[in-house]
C-alpha cells in the first residue's frame, strides 16, 4: 500500500516526520505537490489561490500526521485532505468559480496535432461548466485516470455514489457538447 521512490517508503517518511525530521515531510510534499496542485486548480480562481490552497492542505496534513494510520496509501490520505479543503473553500466562498485555469495544469494528455489541441480545449471549457464537485470527479476519473475506488476514498463517498455521479456528469458533458455543436453546426 505504501509507495516508494528511490527505495524510501512513504510510511518511513511519515515516521521520520513524526520524529521531528522536517526533511522527511519535505520529501512527502515533493512527492504529492503536483496532485495537490491539480485538485486546488479545479476550484481556484488564479495561480496565487492554487498556491494558498496547496499550502493549506500541507499544513493540515502536517498538523494531522499523527492521525494517519497507514490503512490507505499516504497519497490517498493527502488527496482526501485536498478534496475536503477545496470543498470547504467553496462553501466559504458561497459561489461557484466562473473560470478554472485547467490550461495551467499538466494532465499528461497527448494531443500535439491541431485537432487534438482543439478537442482538449473544448473538453476543458465543457468541464468548467460543470459544478465544482462534478469537475473534480470527472477530472480524477477521465483526465487523471484514477480508479473508482481511489476517487471514492479521496472524495469520502461510496464507490456506487462515484459511479452514479460520474454517469450524471458525463451526461451533463454530453449535453454541453451537443449544445455547442448545435451553435456551430
Amino acid at each position: 500500500m505504501d509507495s516508494g521512490v528511490n527505495g524510501v517508503l512513504d510510511g518511513k517518511l511519515v515516521a521520520a516526520a513524526l520524529d521531528g525530521n522536517d526533511a522527511a515531510f519535505g520529501e512527502l510534499i515533493k512527492r504529492y505537490k503536483g496532485a495537490v496542485f491539480a485538485i486546488a486548480a479545479r476550484i481556484a480562481l488564479d495561480e496565487l489561490e492554487i498556491d494558498e490552497i496547496s499550502q493549506e492542505v500541507f499544513v493540515k496534513a502536517y498538523d494531522s500526521l499523527k492521525s494517519y494510520r497507514g490503512e490507505a496509501p499516504f497519497g490517498h490520505w493527502v488527496m482526501r485532505i485536498a478534496a475536503n479543503t477545496s470543498r470547504d473553500i467553496l462553501r466559504k466562498r458561497k459561489r461557484r468559480p466562473e473560470h478554472v485555469p485547467f490550461d495551467k495544469i499538466e494532465y499528461g494528455i497527448a494531443g500535439n496535432e491541431p485537432d487534438g489541441e482543439r478537442e482538449i480545449e473544448t473538453l476543458h471549457k465543457a468541464i468548467t461548466k460543470l459544478d465544482a464537485d462534478d469537475r473534480m470527479l470527472v477530472t480524477m476519473l477521465e483526465i487523471e485516470g484514477k480508479a473508482i475506488k481511489e476517487v471514492a476514498y479521496i472524495l469520502g463517498i461510496s464507490e456506487g455514489n462515484v459511479k452514479v455521479r460520474a454517469f450524471r456528469a458525463r451526461k451533463a458533458l454530453k449535453d454541453i457538447f451537443e449544445k455547442e455543436a448545435d451553435k456551430h453546426g
